[in-house]
Order: structure tokens, then C-alpha cells, then sequence
């Protein structure tokens, strides 16, 4: 009967250390590790949404994945986040829709020793499928609560090559410069010159270019020290750049309406 009870003790005590890992001896983290409950959603996003609409380079494929959008939204909106849709993400700014980051992305071309510069942080959900495909992300949100939030979100991921602060993004990071690619997430009347400059020669800039309700995306190259004619590859419905962009553009209609002004 005692032989009994001592095999009783000892098997609870291993299956409560089974449970809650030993101090003595590591857990084998394939085995402790808790499947990830969004992982099908993700799959299914990048199947129905991306692949499914033309998408084709497996490493940005890959990227969308692994990041875990749901952490990029807020919390009331997270059983929207693997949806292809814009989603609002507070101080009147949204989450680009996910097949719009993945066409940008790819069209892109990113490389792995690649220094890319974003304008407009916002949710960072961008940045961080950069931060998979390139060597440093340097980021910018004009809203200082997105800026923080996104800043935090990226953190707590580990996305340690994602570089973020709260500015204009129209002044660019002169001291990170020269970027290999610049990325905008929001939509400028006409290109800011200090990006073109911070952009190496041969660089790529991507970027929807138009008015609020009159928006294309363009991809440009920087040839001989400015940029070429560019390609304008389809029609979007980016939030508009605010702070100088958005100041300068309206100077411009102004002057338009009234040209002694």
C-alpha cells in the first residue's frame, strides 16, 4: 500500500511539472510553446487576399504571416484585423487595407541591406512588414498618440531595426540619409523635395500622389540626382499628408484661383 501511495505522489508531481515547466531543467520550447490562435486567420488573409490577387513574393508573403496585425489595431476592432479593409486607428487615421501595404511593398522590390525610409507611421503595421524584409526602417508619425502607440507595439514585438518618432515627415531623416527606398502611408499633393534628396541615386519612391478623393499611386527611381518620370500604377484612397504637404498644397491652389497673390 505505501509502494502504491509513493507512485501516486511521484506521478503528480511529474505531471504538475509537465504543466508548469521545472527550474531544473528547461522546458523544450517546441513543446511549452502555445500555438498561435491567429495563425489561420493570417494564412487565410495572405491566401484570399494577397496570392489570390497576384501577389507573388514569397518573402513579403512571408512577412504578412508572421507580423500579427490584430496587435497593430485597436482593441474593439481587432476581429476586423485580418480583413481586407481600412480601419480606423484613432485621431482620424486608419490602417491601410492589407492588399494595399502588400502591392506597395512588393512593388517596392525590398532588399535585405536595404535602408527605407517611411512618412507616416501610423498604426506601424507597415513598418513592421518592412522590418522582415529589409536591414533598418526609419519611421515618422506626425500624431504624437499614434506615434507613441506604434512605437510601443514594435517594441513589445522585438521589431528592434524599426527606428520611430513623432515629427513631420515631410523633413525626412537627414541623418539616417541616404535611403535605399522611401515609403509614404499617406497622401501628399506633389512629392517633398528634402525626400528626393535623402534618396540615393537609383533609389525607389512609392507613393499616392492627389488630392483627397483623386489619389494614384506612382513609383518613381531617382535618376541623375532628381526623379524620373515615374509610373503610375493604380488608383487609391490614402489619407491625406498633413503638416507642410498639406500647407504647401494649399498655397498652390490658392495662387491657382488668385495668381498676383
Amino acid at each position: 500500500m505505501r509502494s502504491l501511495r509513493i507512485l501516486y505522489i511521484l506521478s503528480l508531481t511529474l505531471l504538475v511539472a509537465g504543466t508548469t515547466g521545472s527550474a531544473q531543467e528547461p522546458a523544450n520550447p517546441t513543446q511549452t510553446t502555445a500555438p498561435d490562435p491567429t495563425a489561420t486567420a493570417r494564412n487565410r488573409m495572405v491566401q484570399r487576399h494577397l496570392v489570390e490577387r497576384g501577389i507573388k513574393d514569397e518573402r513579403v508573403l512571408n512577412a504578412f504571416r508572421t507580423v500579427p496585425r490584430h496587435k497593430f489595431v485597436l482593441p474593439e476592432t481587432r476581429r476586423l484585423a485580418y480583413e481586407d479593409e481600412s480601419i480606423g486607428i484613432g485621431e482620424g487615421q486608419t490602417i491601410t487595407p492589407t492588399y494595399d501595404v502588400a502591392f506597395m511593398t512588393e512593388t517596392l522590390q525590398p532588399k535585405p541591406t536595404d535602408r527605407v525610409y517611411e512618412v507616416g507611421t501610423g498604426s506601424g503595421y507597415q513598418a513592421a512588414i518592412l522590418s522582415r524584409l529589409v536591414k533598418d526602417v526609419y519611421s515618422v508619425e506626425i500624431h504624437k498618440p499614434l506615434g507613441e502607440r506604434a512605437a510601443k507595439v514594435l517594441t513589445e514585438l522585438k521589431y528592434d531595426n524599426v527606428h520611430s518618432r513623432v515629427g513631420d515627415g515631410y523633413a525626412g531623416w537627414p541623418e539616417a540619409a541616404p535611403f535605399d527606398a522611401v515609403i509614404f502611408t499617406c497622401a501628399p499633393e506633389a512629392v517633398p523635395q528634402p525626400l528626393v534628396e535623402q534618396l540615393r541615386e537609383g533609389g525607389r519612391m512609392i507613393i499616392p500622389l492627389g488630392d483627397r478623393y483623386n489619389q494614384a499611386v506612382y513609383l518613381y527611381t531617382k535618376k541623375d540626382g532628381k526623379l524620373d518620370a515615374g509610373t503610375k500604377l493604380k488608383p487609391t484612397l490614402f489619407v491625406p499628408m498633413t503638416g507642410r504637404a498639406q500647407r504647401e498644397a494649399a498655397e498652390e491652389r490658392a495662387k491657382a484661383k488668385d495668381p498676383q497673390k
